[in-house]
């Protein structure tokens, strides 16, 4: 069972493309933005009775286009039809019926489908194609009056599929994002109590061997003069981060083309995925899927969103998004997942990750690798579309279930989701230039990995004597979360003033972490997280420099 759009022109001939296998409104809804995109007024058509299924497929396209979607169904029912703008039937097709009834063929109609761009049909499951573009044929005779024909063959499924199939989340039911800027490939584990104290979590990850994706941390509500710090930072660094979204989307686009498919790593990679996004549609009219799926160390990239992913879009397209890199340990983590994948399923999907910033020079996709504030680091849900980090709990998230995360409403007057988004993107224009540039000139040679991030972590890790290199956190993103997240030791800055820094040193005052100065560190600043048990858990001292 395919979907094959039909393009059927002025002399009624059809020239049929049948593409990757859709078995699901979301999947034939994103084909059709594609097919569709440039259209101003899309008709999705069903046959007689055979409405539910397009009328779903009209409500999900058109949370992804840009036209105006309507729907309508064709009718054995002959209607008064009158070219006057006070009666409801201005304009009628007929055609030959392509149904099996008791009563034999016969004609059809379709009323009030002039004036549209493009008709979408979808017919009932297990309808000929022969029957519909014929001569007298519903597609042929549509011809006749839309620039376009689009016949789905597909048996589609409005629902959840099989059971226990899994299915996206969206908003508004899940994160404050809107339905066409992400789809989340996880499930809601809004009734589950896994938040706990960071001293209880961080006892468990070193000590009892726990993963940190078992339990969530309590989430941080930011104080007044911390959220002052943040919009600081976010009109500081706007336009910075705007021309990093810009160039790492046209590498992308330079590279995927424009069937590119963004998957950001949740939650760090969604804003930065909506970005990219929003830039591929305003600087080329182009619709990008956007999904976000979740990786987590030592485990891998949800097997699940892999599967869901591949059944719905051609995995050479995919391409994987995320914020940053520290030193480069969630790039490995997602080329083995990958490579695991490919081996025992025979699907291969490309490693290479997409970042704004590549301070470990770890991947050839990023928009800098200098160590700067990209601002989204500095708060959690509240820029995240209100959803936390993923779960990843067998109590949860049994085999065979996407991983899971919770949505914080109750954060909901304190969202910074949207304001985000529409500060960065108001710079697109303004960096269009320095973006072209930037890609132009960009040097492939200095563009290939040399993993200088983890060449830091273990300079780092030998001058404190820290053995477990997971514990050290390089860059302003990294560090950033272990002060949210973790229970921090101290924290190294190259300088104290640097606005850079601003909300590290902020955050660590009010956690009473120490603040020490590096000035030869290779990135802005370091965070170290305490090594409970280790011999260095009990040393007072700190590193060369002033606390």
């Amino acid at each position: 069972m395919h979907t094959a759009p039909t393009r059927v022109d002025r002399s009624g001939i059809p020239a049929v493309s049948v593409r990757t296998p859709r078995t699901d409104v979301i999947g034939a809804a994103v084909d059709l933005a594609r097919i569709t995109a440039g259209a101003r007024r899309v008709l999705v058509l069903g046959t007689e009775e055979h409405m539910a299924t397009p009328l779903a497929i009209a409500d999900a396209l058109r949370l992804r286009s840009d036209a105006d979607v309507r729907f309508s169904t064709t009718t054995r029912s002959p209607i008064a039809v009158f070219d006057d703008p006070a009666w409801p039937i201005r304009s009628v097709v007929s055609f030959a019926s392509h149904d099996r009834t008791v009563d034999g063929p016969g004609r059809r109609h379709a009323y009030n489908v002039h004036g549209f761009d493009v008709v979408v049909v979808v017919p009932e499951p297990a309808t000929d194609p022969a029957d519909l573009t014929g001569a007298d044929g519903l597609c042929t005779v549509l011809a006749g009056v839309a620039e376009r024909v689009v016949l789905v063959t597909s048996d589609l499924d409005t629902g959840r599929g099989s059971a226990g199939a899994p299915r996206p989340l969206e908003g508004p039911a899940f994160g404050s994002y809107a339905p066409d800027e992400v789809s989340w490939l996880l499930q809601d584990l809004g009734d589950a109590d896994l938040e706990g104290r960071a001293e209880d979590r961080e006892r468990a990850i070193q000590l009892e061997g726990a993963n940190y994706a078992e339990s969530l941390p309590i989430e941080y509500v930011p104080t007044d003069a911390y959220e002052s710090l943040y919009r600081q930072a976010l009109d500081r660094s706007a336009r910075r981060v705007a021309e990093a979204v810009g160039i790492v989307t046209e590498l992308v686009l330079r590279d995927r083309g424009h069937n590119a498919v963004l998957v950001s790593l949740a939650r760090a990679g969604t804003p930065v995925g909506v970005l990219m996004r929003a830039w591929a549609a305003h600087r080329h009219g182009w619709r990008l899927p956007h999904y976000t799926a979740s990786i987590v160390r030592g485990v891998g990239i949800d097997e699940t969103a892999l599967a869901w992913l591949a059944a719905h879009h051609d995995p050479a397209t995919v391409v994987f998004v995320d914020g940053w890199t520290g030193k480069g340990a969630i790039t490995r983590e997602l080329t083995a997942a990958l490579a695991a994948h490919a081996a025992s399923t025979g699907v291969r999907f490309r490693d290479d990750l997409a970042v704004l910033a590549d301070p470990a020079g770890c991947t050839t996709l990023f928009g800098t690798r200098d160590d700067f504030l990209i601002p989204s680091a500095c708060l959690n849900s509240t820029v995240s579309g209100l959803v936390s980090r993923t779960v990843y709990n067998r109590a949860f998230t049994p085999d065979g279930t996407l991983h899971g995360a919770k949505q914080y409403r109750e954060f909901g007057d304190r969202d910074r989701s949207r304001a985000f988004v529409d500060t960065v993107a108001r710079w697109f224009d303004a960096v269009a230039d320095d973006v072209d540039a930037a890609v132009r000139d960009r040097d492939h040679s200095q563009a290939q990995p040399d993993w200088r991030g983890m060449r830091t972590v273990e300079a780092i890790g030998a001058r404190f004597g820290i053995e477990d290199l997971h514990l050290v956190k390089p860059g302003v993103g990294e560090t950033t979360r272990v002060l949210l997240r973790r229970v921090p030791w101290q924290v190294l800055v190259r300088d104290p003033d640097a606005p850079d820094v601003a909300h590290i040193v902020a955050l660590a005052a009010d956690r009473g972490v120490p603040v020490v100065t590096v000035p030869d560190l290779a990135v802005n600043c370091v965070g170290l997280i305490h090594p409970l048990g280790s011999r260095v858990a009990d040393q007072t001292g700190t590193a060369d420099g002033t606390s």
